[in-house]
């Protein structure tokens, strides 16, 4: 019975990251913008770009956040702080989902 209730404790505890998980449906909508230089597949569209096509989701939202609180300056910043500072938490963990989903 104790190794049960572990495992399924241990399970549930893995599977909490899942539940947090933004709406992939949801993403997709908010990620038309991200097309026109991540292109409509994920896949860049102009060299030095990142690909966001099965990207992990909290990279994605980590790097947003970092941009829209200026802390990411480096290369491609002045095209994401305004595209970051547009979206709220909620639009970020969506579109993480929505890109990171893509296979």
């Amino acid at each position: 019975m104790k190794k049960t209730l572990t495992l399924t404790l241990i399970a549930t505890l893995f599977s909490l990251p899942a539940l947090a998980a933004g709406d992939a449906q949801a993403g997709k909508s908010k990620a038309a913008i991200c097309a026109a230089c991540h292109g409509a597949n994920g896949i860049a569209v102009i060299p030095g770009y990142p690909n966001l096509k099965g990207q992990n989701a909290q990279y994605i939202v980590n790097a947003l956040k970092s941009y829209k609180s200026k802390e990411r300056t480096g290369g491609n910043a002045l095209v994401m702080q305004p595209q970051a500072a547009m979206l709220s938490d909620t639009d970020m963990e969506n579109v993480a989902a929505y890109f990171s989903q893509m296979k």
